[in-house]
């Protein structure tokens, strides 16, 4: 897959998580779902926090800030990069979580997320092509990606929490 075909993916996904606004009550956007987990309001806190400091990862390696390096993604970045999607679902990093807590956000602030994000995505677009393959930045969970492969990762992160909206959703369907 290409950079062009990815940008077209993480776009789409954005536009799947701008139009679920629409249909979830600012109430219901903040509710703890029946059982327990993560509401809606910290899936949005977590994916699209998560997106922006990827985002970081990506831009350092495309300002030759990192030190080119030999080594690349470990044995489970290799498996999701390779199937381009995340192969089963996985605990956030605990560094990760003490950095970035999920937390209850309203729906104006998921709103401003998106719409940053969009932009980071097209202000990073035309750095990606001419950025080195041996500049590499640490992923938590992952190993060394270049901007290709953080911009990849971006791409299936998004994708892999739309299901746990969907696994939300259900939650308050069974109510």
């Amino acid at each position: 897959m290409n950079i062009s075909d990815e940008s077209r993916l993480i776009a789409a996904a954005l536009n799947n998580y701008r139009e679920r606004l629409n249909l979830i009550s600012e109430d219901m956007f903040t509710e703890t779902p029946p059982g327990g987990g993560w509401s809606y309001a910290e899936v949005y806190s977590h994916i699209l926090q998560a997106t922006l400091a990827s985002f970081i990862g990506l831009e350092r390696c495309t300002s030759d800030v990192c030190k080119p390096t030999t080594k690349g993604v470990n044995f489970l970045g290799w498996i999701v990069m390779f199937l381009g999607r995340m192969p089963v679902r996985l605990k956030q990093p605990a560094k990760v979580a003490e950095r970035m807590p999920a937390v209850k956000i309203s729906e104006e602030e998921a709103k401003n997320l998106i719409i940053k994000c969009r932009k980071r995505v097209e202000d990073i677009l035309p750095l990606i092509k001419g950025s080195s393959a041996a500049s590499r930045y640490k992923h938590p969970r992952l190993g060394m990606l270049n901007a290709v492969q953080w911009f990849k990762f971006i791409r299936i992160h998004l994708q892999h929490h739309l299901k746990q909206l969907d696994r939300v959703e259900k939650k308050f369907s069974i109510k």
